[in-house]
């Protein structure tokens, strides 16, 4: 019982933090049933194989046998039967053996750093489907919102009318708002199915709730070196990098190690003179290159010099998408402040505009236009809110701070 507290708290905790993003458990299971890191988890089995394979060596006994007939020419052209059987095997030097062991563990290391890219990438996609699934529904909650509201003002106009105190043409305004916001209405939920669609198609573990818990965005806090020191920390990508480079290093390792061949050592029993005699020996062959290996070894160290190269580039470009990733946090939180003043701004000017309407001291044309401006304003902040709160979880995410996607197996 106690550790099943001790697994279900932080899911809760975590859940309780973020209202606004799917449970934990949920979220594990979705990136768990994803096809690239389903693939992924396959290669560390492979790369396991592989470091097996690479431990045993590649060099295998060799049966060799051989028949003659000799003939005596000074025995009357007897003829004698002779035999040979020879059992050898290629005999890996110490040092290429010990690379080789330490190429299948770079070879696993590289494979486990993929699975956490994946599983990265796939909360990178979980989160941003999630997000633009929130943004549509948000759109299609408001207009649902804005046709209520314009209902309740046609039914105000048609009182209105009714008493004398309005033309008939205001109710024709009015009813004619009321139906330019169905249709966006109808408009804002087809988009919001087709987000919540391609969210189900990707990831079919997480269940869509019908209300969600908005949740306001949060300031950013520590500066960005702080950030940047979290997310290159202990970058999937970066380390997959890391080991590929060290797999080359190694393989040109191997390569310059290679001059000098592997001796294969044999041992051969045989039959000569019609069983006359017997020949038991031992022999060591050695192969001779000329030029060959030596050209080997430089494609080896060449290709070692590309992963080295190529590991800068990624570590170059993962320190601007940082900048990117902070820039962005720190400015849509800045944008939404700004959204929701004048959001509310915009409302109470909408009620102010209805009121003094019902009391006949301003047009429909007004209300309308108060009302569409009001709606506008609403949309933006809760765009802007969206935005932000996305940017903080992206950050977060990258810096391992929000979903557990750095596990290794």
């Amino acid at each position: 019982m106690r550790a099943f507290l001790l697994f279900v708290l932080p899911l809760a905790a975590v859940a309780a933090e973020f209202p606004d993003l799917p449970p934990p458990q949920e979220v594990t299971a979705a990136l768990e049933s994803n096809v690239d890191v389903q693939t992924a988890r396959t290669g560390i089995s492979l790369e396991q194989s592989n470091r097996e394979r690479l431990k045993a060596g590649e060099h295998e006994f060799n049966l060799r046998t051989d028949s003659a007939s000799r003939k005596m020419l000074d025995a009357g052209g007897q003829r004698l039967r002779e035999w040979g059987v020879a059992l050898e095997r290629p005999i890996r030097l110490p040092d290429k053996a010990q690379i080789d062991r330490e190429m299948g563990a770079a070879g696993v290391e590289r494979a486990q750093y993929a699975l956490g890219d994946a599983r990265h990438e796939a909360s990178r996609m979980l989160l941003t489907l999630w997000f633009g699934w929130l943004r549509e529904k948000a759109g299609a909650d408001q207009w649902q919102q804005q046709v209520g509201i314009l209902k309740q003002q046609a039914a105000l106009t048609e009182k209105r009318v009714v008493a004398g105190d309005a033309p008939r043409m205001e109710l024709n305004q009015a009813n004619a708002a009321v139906a330019q916001a169905v249709v966006s209405l109808s408009q804002a939920k087809s988009k919001a199915m087709l987000a919540a669609n391609d969210l189900a198609r990707q990831f079919p573990a997480l269940r869509l709730p019908e209300r969600i818990e908005a949740s306001d965005p949060q300031p950013i806090p520590h500066d960005f070196a702080y950030w940047r020191e979290r997310v290159m920390a202990d970058n999937h990508e970066l380390g997959m990098m890391q080991s590929e480079r060290q797999i080359q290093q190694l393989k040109a390792q191997r390569s310059r190690a290679d001059k000098i061949p592997d001796p294969t050592i044999g041992l051969r029993y045989s039959s000569e003179f019609g069983g006359n005699e017997l020949v038991t020996g031992v022999y060591l062959v050695v192969p001779f290159s000329f030029g060959l290996r030596d050209t080997i070894a430089k494609s080896a160290g060449y290709q070692a010099e590309i992963s080295a190269e190529r590991e800068a580039y990624v570590k170059r470009r993962l320190e601007n998408d940082v900048r990117g990733v902070y820039a962005a946090a720190t400015g849509s939180y800045d944008t939404w402040i700004n959204a929701k003043d004048a959001a509310i701004s915009m409302r109470q000017n909408a009620d102010l505009v209805a009121r003094a309407y019902a009391l006949g001291e301003s047009s429909l044309s007004d209300v309308l236009t108060a009302r569409r401006l009001s709606l506008e304003s609403s949309l933006s902040e809760t765009m802007a809110r969206l935005d932000a709160n996305e940017s903080r979880y992206r950050l977060m995410l990258d810096a391992h701070k929000l979903w557990a996607t750095d596990e290794h197996d």
